[in-house]
């Protein structure tokens, strides 16, 4: 078996791609984030650069492919791995890989997932990878939703994080009213004075942008009052309410191109 690159722990090229992991600033500064598994990090070498490529030797004998995923790759002892990963197992498979680019928005007749204060990094990778899956051009992030590029986000959202193109507002509403003056219709995930999704037309020429809150707060009152319309999904009476990838996924489904 292939002698490790990398035996230390505290090599600097180890050190930089554990910050990546652990500081949404630090990502950003360097248009940089970390992944890890073979499957994902195949998956997101399909839209995003990778510059550089981490193995144990057992992972790569396994997975081939991975040889010719990166110019520059180096193969690490298993306790750097754990390093890595930040947990005694792991797959042995670490990506180093630059930002995708971001979302052109606001389009006519685009479709749109927007997000406000989800900071759930499980709920906003599964909202994501729904968006991806139902045809939406593009998820706009606003206020203080989980960084998209944390390693949490990216397991969530299987890749799509991406593969999507995602764009960032400090202040959801101002986002929103781009949306409207591009003639994109805007509808906000509400339990109050909001009309049942089986009585709204899907079908949406213009373009539409889905506005979901946090599971605890849901939107704001400004993002809300940004938006054309407020909906809901009917549930039984025993059933308080949905969990927010589960709520966002079925609003997602309903207003898929196409229609129902």
């Amino acid at each position: 078996m292939q002698q490790p690159d990398i035996t230390s722990r505290d090599n600097a090229r180890i050190k930089y791609a554990c910050k990546l992991a652990q500081s949404a600033a630090f990502r950003q500064s360097e248009r940089s984030f970390l992944a890890e598994g073979s499957k994902l990090c195949l998956e997101l070498a399909k839209t995003c650069p990778l510059k550089v490529c981490y193995t144990t030797a057992r992972a790569l004998e396994h997975t081939p492919a991975l040889a010719s995923l990166a110019a520059e790759r180096y193969t690490i002892a298993d306790h750097v791995a754990e390093k890595l990963a930040g947990v005694p197992s792991s797959q042995g498979v670490f990506g180093v890989f630059g930002f995708p680019p971001p979302a052109v928005w606001p389009v006519p007749g685009g479709r749109y997932l927007a997000l406000e204060n989800v900071q759930d990094p499980g709920n906003v990778g599964a909202l994501v990878r729904s968006a991806a899956a139902f045809g939406y051009d593009a998820v706009l992030l606003g206020g203080s939703c989980a960084d998209p590029f944390s390693p949490k986000t990216l397991r969530a959202s299987m890749g799509a994080c991406g593969r999507l193109p995602l764009a960032k507002v400090p202040v959801l509403a101002d986002g929103l009213a781009e949306m409207r003056a591009a003639g994109i219709s805007c509808l906000a995930a509400a339990l109050y004075h909001s009309r049942p999704l089986d009585e709204i037309d899907p079908a949406r020429p213009g373009g539409i942008c889905l506005v979901i809150g946090s599971e605890g707060q849901g939107l704001t009152d400004a993002a809300i009052a940004a938006c054309d319309a407020a909906v809901r999904i009917p549930i039984s009476p025993l059933v308080e309410s949905l969990n927010a990838s589960v709520a966002g996924s079925v609003l997602l489904w309903h207003f898929r191109r196409g229609g129902a």
